[in-house]
């Protein structure tokens, strides 16, 4: 097994690893901010070292650009997507501790 072999497996199962901890967080905490919280933080770095992972196996420059490209755009799209669920989730519940925030 090579190094670079060896980086793949190691990087790719820490992010494995996140994400089992983001899946976790989302099922054991109690609301939805909290849920999104977990779960987008973990998945974005679980996302990160997976793609880390798979640039020691990408066979040109092109190929780790394209990597890149994913997981930035997939960063952009989850931040974007939990912004509305938590916009929604605090538009249906007036009496939650954030909207008594005068901002």
């Amino acid at each position: 097994m090579s190094a670079a072999d060896l980086a793949t497996v190691v990087f790719c199962l820490a992010g494995a690893v996140f994400y089992l901890a983001g899946t976790v967080g989302m099922l054991r905490f109690p609301d939805i901010l909290c849920r999104l919280h977990a779960l987008t933080k973990a998945d974005n770095l679980g996302l990160g070292l997976l793609v880390v992972g798979l640039l020691f196996q990408a066979a040109t420059v092109a190929g780790a650009l394209k990597l890149i490209l994913i997981w930035l755009l997939a960063l952009v799209a989850s931040s974007n997507t939990c912004y509305a669920i938590g916009r929604h989730a605090l538009e249906r519940d007036p009496d939650h501790p954030r909207n008594d925030d005068d901002t």
